[in-house]
């Protein structure tokens, strides 16, 4: 084999770990935030709030298009949700 080959071959396997370590990393993001969206902040312990607020502060900071793909990896969606005390509309995340 080739030098240039054997180097081409040995990154298409690292590109093929990535690409799946990319998936797994986007069903996890994808499941945390159906989480966080499921959760009353209300009903939390004190002490689990710091740790939600870092993984909803996380998951917002994504670009929309990543976390499309998370949510997809999880069959989930973002929808459109009534505003129940009429102050603002907001959008929840629903699982399927």
């Amino acid at each position: 084999m080739r030098p240039h080959s054997k180097e081409a071959s040995m990154l298409s396997r690292e590109l093929d770990i990535l690409m799946g370590e990319r998936q797994r990393l986007l069903e996890v993001v994808g499941a945390a935030a159906a989480l966080i969206a499921s959760l009353d902040s209300r009903a939390l312990p004190p002490t689990a709030i710091k740790s939600a607020d870092l993984v909803a502060t996380t998951i917002n900071a994504l670009s929309e298009e990543t976390l499309l793909d998370a949510l997809t990896a999880v069959r989930a969606e973002i929808e459109d949700s009534e505003p129940e005390d009429g102050e603002r509309e907001g959008e929840r995340v629903v699982s399927h």
